[in-house]
């Protein structure tokens, strides 16, 4: 299906500190159709999470708020709903894998407690038909012996059936999206590779979207069909993957994939890999200009003074850069 499945609309969510305003997300807009996997890739602190966070509205207040933009989900804006409708749509029409499984279960309930919560809230199951769901899912994310598993607690898991876990959990109800935050960081290569090969088993089946947000070049080239590269709260670049890889045009970009190994270039081997210089700008204290200014080595005057505006480029392929938006 062409229409989008979610539509973000200049969206900023934003945190009042000591330190002052930390603009988090800042002007954002994405969308994801039906069935597609969008990723989103940045640095530590550039935003991604919270982007995620704020389309479920997960925000906590204090000190988060999410002070503008729309989140239209089925042509319903989400920030303006009932809180209680809110809660109907959260895991059950829009889950979310978050990033840390072993604070994200909680240590005093079995996971098979944990995860029939969402059949009995949303499905209005009972206790043992929703039991016999968990079990289910448990096998269906690959889990051994699931029956046994739905009794042991969260620390009795290894890491990578935890990560199982949540990803049960959060395609429990079939969702139309789910946003998988880093869903494989401090996992082994080999369980990686599972998890990713489950999400798009689980996605061919089910046929849901997904909101991927990493930090890992190799997940997004493997898994997405588009991407939006953010920094500092705000989206540098968004392209199909093959294009963004292949025709980087921002230089933060092109810094990020300088940045990565490549067994495959001959001339790379031996050698120090290219990052890039300096770090991310506090995002309570942001430069007038353009926020990659004092890591950028193709700067101008102008860079420096005014905000480069979003431009596209290429078809389906956008820059916010000075390089491309003309006078």
């Amino acid at each position: 299906m062409d229409q989008d499945l979610l539509r973000v609309k200049n969206l900023k969510t934003y945190f009042y500190t000591h330190f002052g305003v930390a603009k988090a997300v800042d002007g954002l807009d994405l969308s994801v159709k039906h069935g597609q996997i969008l990723g989103i890739v940045g640095e530590s602190g550039c935003g991604k999470s919270v982007t995620g966070l704020s389309i479920l509205r997960l925000i906590k207040n204090p000190p988060g708020k999410i002070i503008d933009g729309q989140v239209l989900f089925e042509d319903r804006d989400l920030l303006q709903i009932p809180l209680s409708e809110m809660r109907a749509i959260r895991g059950n029409q829009i889950s979310m894998i978050f990033q840390e499984p072993m604070t994200s279960l909680n240590p005093l309930f079995k996971v098979g407690d944990q995860i029939s919560e969402s059949f009995k809230l949303h499905q209005g199951l009972s206790k043992r038909d929703a039991l016999s769901k968990s079990i289910e899912m448990l096998e269906m994310v690959g889990i051994p012996a699931p029956a046994k598993r739905v009794r042991d607690y969260p620390h009795q898991l290894s890491g990578g059936m935890r990560q199982r876990v949540m990803i049960a959990m959060a395609i429990s109800c079939q969702p139309k999206i789910l946003i998988a935050d880093e869903p494989t960081t401090a996992l082994d290569v080999t369980i990686q590779a599972q998890i990713l090969d489950l999400m798009l088993t689980l996605k061919e089946e089910t046929g849901a979207a997904i909101l991927l947000i990493t930090h890992d070049l190799g997940v997004i080239a493997e898994m997405a069909q588009f991407v939006i590269v953010m920094y500092a709260g705000k989206v540098m670049e968004y392209a199909g993957v093959s294009e963004l890889f292949n025709n980087p045009q921002h230089p933060y970009t092109t810094g990020l994939l300088k940045s990565i190994p490549r067994a495959d270039l001959v001339e790379q081997r031996g050698k120090p890999l290219d990052p890039i210089p300096g770090v991310v700008p506090s995002l309570s204290a942001l430069p007038q200009g353009c926020s990659f200014y004092d890591r950028c080595s193709q700067t101008t005057r102008r860079c420096l003074l005014e905000e480069p505006p979003i431009v596209e480029v290429a078809p389906d392929h956008n820059c916010r850069c000075w390089l491309y938006s003309g006078n």
